[in-house]
């Protein structure tokens, strides 16, 4: 087994009630894949696929305001992963897990989004 990521940024605003008013972030996001690695170049996933979709993920979510994002009416850290994970795990099923933070080194704050060990524990 072999684990690979892609990681990329996004800015977006969002709020939640009743906890913040509006507000943005610079979000740090990291896909993870796991599985047999390609016998050629050693991979779970062709990473050019998983970066063209990471790309459609990214551009709905850069510089928009979260709320309206349709399943993102609520955009918790955890909620974006969720979000996320959704958006990916039909076209890569060597997704493991997906990882969003924001805030400064040191001073971050971040999620975990496993969905396989959710679907196992439901089970």
């Amino acid at each position: 087994m072999i684990e690979t990521y892609k990681e990329f940024t996004f800015e977006a605003a969002h709020q939640l009630q009743p906890f913040s008013g509006l507000h943005g972030h610079s979000f740090q996001v990291s896909v993870h894949l796991v599985g047999d690695p390609d016998p050629v170049f050693g991979w779970p996933a062709n990473l050019y696929e998983l970066e063209q979709q990471i790309e459609v993920v990214r551009m709905t979510l850069d510089h928009k305001y979260l709320n309206e994002i349709e399943g993102l009416s609520v955009p918790s850290l955890e909620n974006v992963a969720r979000w996320i994970w959704d958006k990916l795990e039909l076209q890569f099923p060597q997704l493991d897990r997906v990882a969003v933070r924001r805030g400064a080194q040191g001073q971050a704050e971040g999620t975990v989004y496993n969905g396989r060990a959710l679907q196992k524990a439901r089970a």
